[in-house]
């Protein structure tokens, strides 16, 4: 059986903008000397951990201890008042009659937060959910999704992925998976089509509705 797996931030709710803002916000009184809007843009799709660590690479200033729960601590607050769903996602969800999963670098507790906030834990109710911390090396290794087909007993041909990023894509299309690529967030910056192309995406979407008739196309392959 085929199974759909979303990425969460930037395809099943419209958090990076909220993130980065955050970030950056953070970031320009810890690491003055960076400009950080522009850094963190290369850093789509990456835990806070390594966007941390790569920053603080390129700085002459160091961070504050503990500073990934200082930020992911403030980004959920922020969430927790401002976060919405995806436009169309809900009906995209309802339409596509496949299994479900989720598959995110997030933190587990920001994505299950996510879900709750947005009403849309209770539409993929029983969907499972994997993030960052259950593997060595998240995305862009393909580890949490071949972690996913392997939990989820579905070969990775099988799998059909959404995601928003570059991180995302050559995840999932080095475990094997085929992934469209979608730009309907409030973060996408321009060219970022061609940049989930070029990273192994077989379609890229800007809009939820195009999703199911993409889905149907996909399984008809996939069962040829």
């Amino acid at each position: 059986m085929e199974t759909l797996i979303f990425d969460c931030d930037g395809v099943l709710v419209d958090s990076e903008a909220i993130a980065e803002a955050t970030l950056v916000e953070l970031l320009g009184e810890w690491l003055p000397d960076l400009d950080a809007d522009t850094v963190l843009s290369q850093a789509l799709g990456m835990t806070t951990a390594d966007i941390l660590r790569h920053l603080e690479g390129l700085s002459a200033h160091r961070l504050p201890p503990a500073a990934t729960d200082l930020v992911d601590d403030t980004i959920e607050a922020r969430l927790a008042r401002e976060l919405q769903a995806m436009p169309g996602v809900t009906t995209a969800i309802e339409a596509i009659d496949l299994p479900k999963a989720v598959v995110s670098n997030s933190r587990r507790r920001r994505v299950l937060a996510s879900l709750s906030t947005t009403g849309l834990a209770a539409l993929l109710a029983g969907a499972p959910v994997f993030t960052a911390e259950q593997v060595a090396r998240p995305k862009p290794d393909p580890a949490l999704y071949r972690l996913a087909a392997e939990t989820l007993c579905t070969p990775p041909a099988h799998c059909l992925v959404v995601e928003d990023s570059v991180s995302g894509v050559t995840a999932a299309h080095a475990a094997g998976m085929t992934v469209i690529g979608f730009t309907g967030a409030s973060h996408v910056q321009p060219g970022q089509a061609e940049r989930l192309a070029a990273a192994g995406a077989w379609r890229v979407i800007e809009r939820m509705r195009d999703l199911e008739p993409l889905v149907q196309a996909w399984r008809r392959r996939v069962q040829a």
